[in-house]
């Protein structure tokens, strides 16, 4: 069949009467059905196969995120349109994890809906202004991951260095020797190193070292 064609899910008389007038004013828009129940509309959608849903969340029997989900994961194909009064962010970003491709509220005007329809069908994904001002606020206010930090932050980074390779087993000559310093240097080091992790000796510095991943190299 040339053209979109659509089902209406929607309990509201006046709203699918307007959509109905809407529709018959588009060339390219058929009308397949008109389902005034959840479960109606996971029935018709499988029966009729529709492009798209226009898809309202409060129905009686089955909401519209239940059905939406079931006519995703049944007819991944069909694509699925929120039209409906609620804006909170539950109802939003539920119908977005079932699969809802667009989300619009009822107030939006004519040419919004015609748009978005055509949008859905092109494989796009729409949403209304006050929806898009939602969602942008929602992830504004999530926070990059903090950085992460190196084990011991306690520790400079030279004192790192050099637990690192202490837990590759070097000796203090070959930590001097290695980083260019004097052995008086790499001893004191070393005494901060064990007084900041509370070791006794080597033997537990290495094995603290160890666990915390370091020893196969570190680095700064």
């Amino acid at each position: 069949m040339d053209g979109i064609s659509l089902l209406i899910a929607d309990d509201s008389t006046p709203f699918r009467e307007g959509m109905r007038a809407m529709l018959r004013r588009e060339a390219d828009l058929k009308l397949l059905g008109e389902a005034t129940t959840g479960a109606e509309a996971v029935r018709l959608s499988i029966s009729l196969q529709p492009d798209v849903v226009l898809m309202d969340l409060h129905m009686p029997d089955s909401n519209g995120i239940e059905a939406t989900r079931q006519i995703v994961m049944q007819a991944p194909h069909i694509r699925v349109l929120v039209l409906t009064m609620f804006a909170d962010d539950d109802s939003v970003f539920a119908a977005l994890q079932v699969g809802a491709r667009g989300y619009l509220l009822k107030g939006a005007d004519k040419t919004e809906i015609l748009r978005a329809i055509r949008a859905v069908y092109s494989g796009e994904a729409i949403f209304g202004p006050i929806i898009a001002q939602r969602l942008m606020g929602y992830f504004a206010t999530l926070r990059w991951p903090a950085a992460v930090q190196p084990p011991f932050p306690e520790l400079t980074d030279r004192e790192r260095e050099i637990l690192s390779m202490i837990a590759r087993g070097r000796t203090n000559q070959e930590i001097a020797d290695g980083l260019v310093v004097s052995l008086k240097t790499v001893r004191n080091h070393v005494s901060i190193i064990f007084a900041k992790l509370q070791v006794a000796d080597r033997a537990q510095a290495m094995d603290v070292a160890r666990r915390a991943g370091l020893g196969a190299g570190f680095l700064r």
